[in-house]
């Protein structure tokens, strides 16, 4: 049996979920920030998009690394 055959997508999940619950709590808090101080709206955007991009590109990197790691199943 090959484990990593279900290794791999068991490990994107988990990457996937984590991306998705911190995508979730910086947006969360930037909408909270935006709300106490309207006029610095424009920074706090900036800042967490950012984030998302930095917190996206983990997963990213996941799934690159499954894509690569497919190939060793064989």
């Amino acid at each position: 049996m090959n484990w990593l055959g279900l290794a791999l997508p068991l490990g994107l999940a988990i990457a996937a979920f984590g991306s998705a619950l911190g995508l979730g709590r910086a947006v969360s808090a930037a909408m909270e920030a935006i709300g106490r101080q309207p006029e610095a709206a424009g920074k706090i955007q900036v800042a967490m998009v950012i984030g998302a991009a930095f917190i996206e590109a983990l997963t990213i990197y996941a799934l690159v690394t499954v894509f690569v790691l497919m190939g060793k199943l064989h």
